[in-house]
């Protein structure tokens, strides 16, 4: 890599790091192109070079925790021996992100609707498709063994992501009778029973 493509990943990780302390310090209200140019001390012009507009760096940021708490998953789940412990290990690894790092889970959970998302989803799938393919891997011969419940990927991951992602979704929204400390002891249990097959 050359010295301009190394100042270029510098400047890139500035930016996105930068964009991640203003809104854990401004929420979204003073989430703005000016707030994070001010805070990392990055030109104007340099963070349209490196991104094209504040739409675009807004999406890497929010690829980037999304992949952070997906690697965090995939770190606990390589460790389960058991069909058992892999569930309960997504869910407790899902829950422990949030609770460790509100700010990069609360960006994914705020921002996964946002309006200029769409337009940018096939580089954001991209990302997540290798790690989410990891997960199903992990998941395939359980289901085979008649550990997990024979179900399509698709459904099998959103009864595994799906329950946790919603209670994180309500606790970071301040939701009333969500207690996260409870969830931990809670969800992982109910969500294996829930995924458990006939060999479970």
């Amino acid at each position: 890599m050359s010295p301009k493509q190394v100042r270029g990943e510098q400047t890139i990780t500035r930016l996105l790091d930068a964009a991640l302390e203003v809104y854990r310090e401004r929420g979204p209200e003073g989430f703005s192109v000016q707030a994070v140019t001010a805070a990392s001390g990055v030109s104007l012009g340099s963070l349209y070079h490196h991104f094209g507009g504040f739409d675009d760096l807004a999406a890497a940021l929010y690829g980037r925790c999304m992949t952070e708490l997906l690697d965090a998953i995939l770190d606990r789940l390589d460790r389960a021996r058991t069909a058992r412990t892999g569930v309960r290990a997504v869910v407790t690894a899902y829950l422990e992100f949030v609770r460790t790092d509100p700010a990069k889970a609360r960006f994914i959970h705020a921002w996964a609707y946002a309006a200029f998302l769409p337009a940018r989803a096939a580089v954001i799938a991209e990302a997540k498709r290798p790690r989410i393919e990891r997960m199903m891997a992990w998941a395939r011969p359980h289901v085979a063994a008649g550990r997990l419940v024979d179900l399509p990927d698709p459904y099998l991951e959103m009864l595994l992501i799906g329950p946790v992602a919603e209670t994180a979704r309500r606790w970071l929204a301040g939701g009333s009778g969500i207690d996260l400390e409870r969830a931990e002891r809670v969800l992982p249990e109910r969500v294996w029973q829930s995924l458990r097959g006939p060999a479970g």
